[in-house]
């Protein structure tokens, strides 16, 4: 219940947050994501201003040496060895520490967090100072006492009460104590190639896409697509945990719940609902009746799609705002041939999952390291201040997303610092870089009463039970959707039973 009311909180907390901070600015970001199921990519964000007259002493104090002791930090968010560009803001970045910290070290560690790899990582002793997670995440690492507490680091620079307050409880234990900060949040849309609808004739007389604003209208949109263009009309995932998370945001435009957490905090599975197997049958008829997927679904993963999309081999792809590096920088697709257009509505609704990419720091990190790297953060633009060597931050990540073709678009703040706001709007208005109308349906739609939470429970577990079922019903024209729902349900219900709903 709890979670429920948090849920409700954050949806409207969000909304609010990006009526009254994000203006006509626009940021981008890097999506779990990101691989993942709640964040998606690997740029940074943008910001820009002049720094504004910012909490001085309480931001800038803990930032100093820790009484010039010797720190070596290990960056588990430097970027992975293909973006030589990002890693030459990141070497930026160590310059910058090295003149403000000559007492750091900062070590390179790429790491990209897996469920699968993660507690062997901290186990070994081998995770790094700062990694980047999921939104869906804290509770489970909190309670296995894998990542730092770091209340009192954030409390001493001021900061705790910068972050968006529903972010803040997401990401606390039930005492208030916090275990991470955010780097962003994330809203799914569909990303479109634009070039494959101009060649398909689907676009207007001022030549912007005509996206489908309901499934229906989406299938029937990636038909003519195929027909007209030979390239897939979409990208389906159903390769691993990913293809559950994006099908879940198709379940609730067809009215599904496919999670309830009880009065009693117990847990309940709903995967076999009509509208749940309503959703599942709708994807099944994207493969059988209008054949509009790519080749094979099952080998595609959260990267893969982007490839697809970027490469032209689909048309459209669920994705969002903190992953447009992904299509355009990674793959190729010209900075102006990108847009995203809302989630397309269903019978139950129009809804956009919500989640983003928090920052958590190693259990074994020292408090000088946790706030060496808080330092690196604020250098990188990452933090709640508008010091100048953050907006120098962010103006670095800004002018790399132009020189790499990526977009430039506003983000989601997660924080509430209206300095920072404001520094964000002033970036992105001195080095947007793409005609914002190709964004403009999705920022209104994901400013509304939308913003739809990731399911409670043991989403990751949801997630892969759902995959199960898309696999199947992708590879067998004459899968019974009903059963397969019906056994992820126990299945899903089973795993709520041994990990939540018997803990006490």
């Amino acid at each position: 219940m709890k979670k429920k009311l948090v849920s409700l909180i954050l949806c409207t907390a969000m909304a609010a947050t990006l009526l009254a901070g994000c203006g006509n600015g626009s940021t981008s970001t890097n999506e779990t994501t990101s691989n993942n199921t709640t964040t998606e990519s690997n740029t940074a964000d943008t910001s820009d201003t002049a720094p504004a007259d910012t909490g001085s002493d309480d931001t800038d104090a803990p930032a100093a040496d820790a009484q010039d002791e010797e720190v070596t930090i290990t960056l588990g968010i430097w970027p992975e060895d293909t973006l030589v560009d990002d890693i030459a803001v990141h070497e930026g970045y160590v310059a910058t520490m090295g003149e403000l910290h000559p007492n750091v070290t900062c070590v390179p560690a790429y790491y990209k967090y897996s469920t699968d790899t993660f507690m062997p990582m901290v186990e070994s002793g081998n995770c790094p100072t700062i990694f980047e997670s999921w939104f869906t995440e804290p509770t489970k690492l909190i309670a296995q006492g894998a990542i730092a507490d770091i209340t009192d680091e954030l409390k001493a620079r001021g900061w705790l009460d910068a972050m968006n307050p529903s972010i803040k409880e997401l990401l606390s234990d039930s005492n208030g104590r916090v275990y991470g900060i955010p780097r962003d949040g994330y809203a799914l849309g569909l990303m479109l190639n634009v070039e494959l609808f101009e060649e398909a004739g689907l676009v207007d007389e001022d030549g912007y896409p005509l996206y489908p604003k309901t499934w229906e209208e989406l299938a029937e949109t990636a038909k003519t697509i195929k027909e007209k263009t030979g390239a897939a009309g979409l990208c389906l995932l159903a390769k691993d945990n990913a293809g559950g998370w994006h099908f879940s945001n198709i379940a609730w435009a067809f009215g599904a719940t496919l999670c309830t957490e009880n009065a009693d905090g117990t847990f309940t599975s709903n995967l076999d609902s009509e509208e749940a197997i309503a959703a599942m049958e709708y994807v099944k008829s994207l493969k059988w009746d209008y054949d509009v997927l790519t080749a094979d679904p099952l080998s595609e993963d959260w990267g893969t799609g982007f490839t697809q999309l970027g490469t032209g081999n689909a048309a459209m792809y669920i994705g969002a705002n903190d992953a447009v590096n992904q299509p355009t920088q990674v793959n190729g697709l010209p900075v102006d041939k990108l847009s995203i257009c809302p989630i397309p509505a269903g019978p139950g609704g129009q809804y956009s999952l919500y989640g983003g990419t928090p920052y958590f720091f190693s259990k074994d990190a020292t408090p000088a390291q946790i706030n060496a790297a808080l330092d690196y953060l604020e250098v990188m633009g990452k933090a709640p201040v508008a010091t100048e060597a953050s907006v120098e931050g962010m103006k670095a990540d800004a002018q790399n997303k132009v020189d790499q073709g990526v977009p430039v678009i506003k983000r989601f703040p997660c924080w509430v610092a209206q300095d920072v706001l404001d520094a964000e709007a002033a970036i992105v208005e001195e080095y947007g870089n793409v005609d914002p109308k190709l964004y403009d349906a999705y920022f209104e739609a994901t400013s509304s009463d939308g913003l739809h939470l990731e399911e409670p429970g043991s989403t990751q577990d949801m997630y892969a039970e759902l995959t199960k079922v898309l696999q199947a019903v992708l590879t067998d024209k004459n899968a019974d959707v009903t059963s397969l729902m019906q056994q992820a349900d126990e299945n899903y219900q089973t795993i709520l039973d041994a990990t939540l709903n018997g803990a006490e």
